[in-house]
């Protein structure tokens, strides 16, 4: 077998040494931003409900458009990180940055659907009291590092709400940590190459015609014509687990556990504050990302919320098989079950808010989830083994 080897790309920055301001921010100018007003007005005089009816004609953005197509060179080769900054947030309803956000992500790809719901526009705010059978990013608390899914190549964030106080954006570099796994134990970097069994949630699996149960080890780095690729969600590991689909072995547990560990270091990572209005965009092949906890309001109406876009990239290289547990093509079957409504945010928060009075008024009080304050890896096999016995 070949000795891994660390990669030298632009993209195995770390944290410690990274130049935000130079290398990541880019702030929009009164020219860009008064383009993006007429390209609104010009939407919205033509009273469109759907999201999908935006494109260069009824949205349009002659310079911004080529301004963001740009983005697309330093989100593949250079350090797969950029953070639009600049929007007076306080010009827009809740509705209009979500048009205008959807608008700027058509420049860089296509929407692609985010769960077997359809939706094109996700909602990142904890309802987890108004619906315990919530995805992840719609509870609180801390995240662990993480991709999001092989049906995706950009991952995006916008800010319509800031929480109370804390919630920064904690993102790596996936090659950073490959290159310091290889360095400190080569043979922890091989078990990332081997791969993980991961194990979907039975709805997404669903909608997409697919046994929830990955048939073989995912390959969480891969290398492939000279690209490198990350897949890392330590959610699906942990349901493998806890459905009985696979155990994991001695190493397997410590490799996991050690990549958190660096990932986590004042080294690798960088934090990000995403104030409202900012619009984060990440390669989701090279970088990882997490969140930090918060406190946030009780009223579902003034609670944190991210709005966020899934976005396929024309051109961009295919992943290598044994690494994709999501294709574009099955994701993109959940439309069906799409309802553009819910991906306007005041639709979204009325109807939560409308159900989680509905239980407190029948005299329930469900707690927030924070589901993502989780142990480590040893930490959750040692709880599941006891949990069997």
């Amino acid at each position: 077998m070949t000795p891994l080897q660390p990669l030298l790309t632009k993209a195995a920055w770390k944290g410690s040494s990274f130049d935000f301001k130079t290398r990541a921010l880019r702030l929009l100018t009164p020219a860009q931003i008064d383009e993006m007003d007429d390209g609104l007005a010009t939407y919205e005089r033509q009273d469109q409900q759907d999201l999908l009816a935006i494109d260069p004609t009824t949205f349009p953005l002659p310079t911004v458009g080529a301004f963001m197509r740009d983005l697309l060179y330093d989100l593949r080769y250079g350090a797969g990180v950029v953070l639009l900054r600049g929007l007076p947030r306080e010009r827009y309803s809740h509705e209009q940055l979500a048009k205008i956000y959807f608008a700027l992500g058509t420049h860089l790809g296509v929407a692609v659907p985010q769960s077997h719901q359809g939706e094109l526009l996700g909602s990142v705010i904890d309802i987890s009291d108004a619906d315990a059978g919530v995805r992840g990013y719609q509870a609180g608390g801390r995240q662990s590092f993480h991709t999001d899914g092989t049906a995706c190549d950009i991952v995006s964030l916008m800010c319509l709400q800031a929480a109370r106080s804390g919630g920064a954006s904690r993102i790596v570099s996936a090659v950073a940590v490959h290159n310091a796994l290889i360095e400190r134990r080569p043979d922890l970097a091989q078990i990332f190459y081997d791969g993980f069994i991961y194990r979907l949630m039975d709805k997404d699996a669903a909608a997409m015609g697919i046994h929830p149960t990955t048939p073989h080890p995912v390959q969480i780095f891969a290398q492939h014509e000279g690209e490198f690729f990350c897949n890392l969600n330590g959610g699906d590991i942990r349901r493998a687990v806890e459905r009985g689909d696979v155990a994991l072995t001695d190493l397997q547990v410590e490799a996991y556990d050690a990549f958190q560990r660096i990932a986590n270091s004042d080294e690798f990572y960088l934090d990000m504050d995403i104030g409202e209005g900012d619009i984060q965009f990440l390669n989701n092949r090279t970088l990882l990302h997490s969140r930090l906890g918060y406190e946030d309001h009780d009223e579902v109406g003034r609670r944190r919320y991210m709005l966020r876009l899934w976005l396929e990239v024309a051109g961009w290289p295919e992943r290598p098989e044994r690494q994709v547990v999501m294709s574009f093509e099955r994701a993109r079957r959940s439309i069906a079950r799409r309802d553009p409504r819910i991906e306007m945010p005041s639709s979204f928060v009325a109807a939560k808010q409308a159900e989680l009075s509905a239980k407190r008024q029948a005299g329930e009080h469900p707690p927030r989830l924070r589901p993502y304050q989780n142990l480590s890896m040893r930490d959750f096999v040692t709880s599941r083994q006891a949990h069997r016995a």
